[in-house]
């Protein structure tokens, strides 16, 4: 008959295992940024943090680049977001749509429609622009986000590297849809 001890070793191995997963999925979590005083905030997949000023300049090389950006340690997949001084409404949203569908045709290369149309999360209204372009050394997966927001314009901007897009399509999607905007 086998003693208690041999009995033991499993338990304790399965439960040396099910510590090891519970502290790799507490690892793998997604961590939450935002904009404290706007009251914007979401969750970034796991692994990303906040770019540097320089690395911000780098990537976005235009007066017009975002203020906020966390990114994966690569910094090949990104999530800017901006709050712009641009007064916009709800109901210009459409008028907005067919004038940043005009632009983007004229100034982007290789501009490809996936998606151009409208998304409501917590009953936000957004207008969701998804494409696919061309840059320098690379194509790009680019989902953007718009919305009016406390007398503001509320700019998301998720971007991949187009071959890099189909491995982080589902913690982008996951971020995108955990954005939450808290009234004053």
């Amino acid at each position: 008959m086998a003693s208690a001890d041999a009995y033991d070793l499993p338990m304790g191995l399965r439960l040396a295992a099910t510590a090891l997963c519970l502290l790799a999925s507490l690892n793998a979590r997604a961590e939450t940024f935002g904009i404290e005083s706007a009251g914007v905030s979401f969750d970034a997949p796991s692994g990303f943090s906040v770019l540097s000023e320089a690395e911000i300049e780098a990537k976005f090389p235009s007066r017009q680049a975002p203020t906020f950006v966390v990114g994966n340690e690569r910094r090949t997949t990104t999530i800017a977001f901006d709050l712009k001084p641009q007064k916009i409404s709800d109901e210009q949203l459409p008028e907005m749509k067919a004038a940043f569908e005009k632009m983007f045709e004229r100034i982007i290369p290789g501009l490809q429609w996936k998606k151009r149309d409208f998304l409501e999360l917590q009953g936000q209204r957004w207008l969701q622009l998804e494409l696919t372009s061309q840059a320098i050394d690379t194509d790009i997966y680019n989902i953007m986000l718009v919305t009016p927001w406390r007398g503001e314009m509320l700019v998301f901007n998720f971007n991949s590297t187009k071959e890099e897009f189909p491995k982080v399509e589902d913690g982008l999607r996951a971020s995108l849809s955990s954005i939450v905007l808290r009234a004053p």
